[in-house]
């Protein structure tokens, strides 16, 4: 997707059998005047990560990169390590003395996964600066999801809190319609992205960047990425681009302007994809990323505010995880990262 950025599939196969039983995709970013690169897997490789000769997994992962050139291989494990539902982060948000989402007990904790990061630390692998908390690392360690396999529609619906449902309904008496866009629509999605990121002073993806996915994605599925919009009086006041991998759905881009918010747009486009995710039988819709802080003068609090509104889960991650094949170009490549 990244223009500075070259990409590989990996795979991995059972010797006895030839199956395959794992596969990651990697980004190679080139240090400049040198031909060594940065390799980089987001959210994975997806192997098994519970497996006990885990280093023979990875392994043959970083003999093959090193090969590739690669100074440094940063990975996003995808195993999860604790859950916080709804009304535990409502307690934490409560308690004056609770600063920051790990310092709530958590609802579900899994034990294999502090097996996983003991396991990479004796291989040598080193966790990101500030072990990952919020957006510190390139993909967030903790994300909010809300769970749908095995649930009713109504008892998803019964779950948002008593503000989120009231501005679904005001939304819906205002007249607020929720549409979905096509590829020719990417240029007004881009207008409202860009408004809001001059609102919220982050610097924004070009139209060429979601182009670019729109037709990277949605040549091997045409449901893989969609787009949509709310409007009011014929109005676009929203949007927000869906991915669709399997039975996981991310909403993965929002943006709105600056007017028209008193009809609720936002509630009335989240639950419409929601809905959409779990007619497609989705098993987990996935809001993406939150920090981990509970301090409602930080200026990433109403992130975590407006997603727990949907009664799902906060969810942790062991976060990244980074192997200098070169020691040298590795720090020197965190010196240049720590001053930009």
């Amino acid at each position: 997707m990244k223009s500075e950025w070259r990409s590989e599939n990996l795979g991995w196969f059972d010797d006895r059998t030839g199956q395959l039983v794992g596969a990651g995709l990697v980004l190679y970013r080139q240090l400049p005047k040198v031909k060594r690169y940065l390799a980089y897997l987001p959210e994975g490789p997806v192997i098994n990560w519970y497996a006990p000769n885990l280093d023979e997994w990875l392994q043959p992962m970083l003999a093959h990169l090193k090969k590739q050139g690669a100074f440094s291989v940063k990975m996003g494990p995808p195993v999860v390590i604790r859950r916080w539902n709804a009304a535990a982060i409502k307690a934490g948000i409560q308690n004056p003395d609770v600063k920051r989402l790990r310092d709530v007990e958590a609802t579900t904790i899994e034990p294999r996964a502090f097996e996983v990061s003991d396991k990479l630390r004796r291989m040598g692998w080193q966790q990101g600066e500030d072990g990952g908390a919020g957006f510190g690392d390139v993909q967030p360690r903790y994300v909010f999801q809300v769970p749908l396999a095995n649930r009713a529609l109504d008892d998803v619906l019964k779950n948002f809190n008593q503000l989120w449902r009231r501005n679904i309904k005001k939304a819906e008496k205002a007249g607020v319609e929720v549409v979905q866009g096509g590829y020719q629509d990417l240029p007004e999605w881009q207008r409202l992205y860009e408004i809001t990121a001059i609102r919220d002073k982050f610097r924004p993806r070009p139209l060429s960047y979601f182009e670019q996915q729109w037709r990277a994605l949605n040549s091997e599925d045409p449901n893989r990425m969609r787009l949509y919009f709310a409007r009011h009086n014929g109005v676009n006041l929203s949007a927000a681009t869906m991915l669709v991998v399997g039975g996981h759905v991310w909403y993965s881009y929002g943006a709105s302007d600056n007017i028209g918010r008193e009809v609720r747009p936002s509630n009335a486009m989240q639950w419409r994809m929601l809905r959409d995710a779990y007619a497609l039988g989705a098993s987990v819709y996935d809001l993406r990323g939150i920090s981990d802080s509970l301090d409602e003068t930080d200026h990433l609090f109403g992130l975590i505010q407006f997603k727990v509104g949907t009664g799902g889960e906060a969810v942790e991650y062991v976060g990244e995880w980074d192997f200098p094949l070169n020691k040298l170009l590795h720090k020197a490549l965190d010196i240049y990262m720590s001053r930009r």
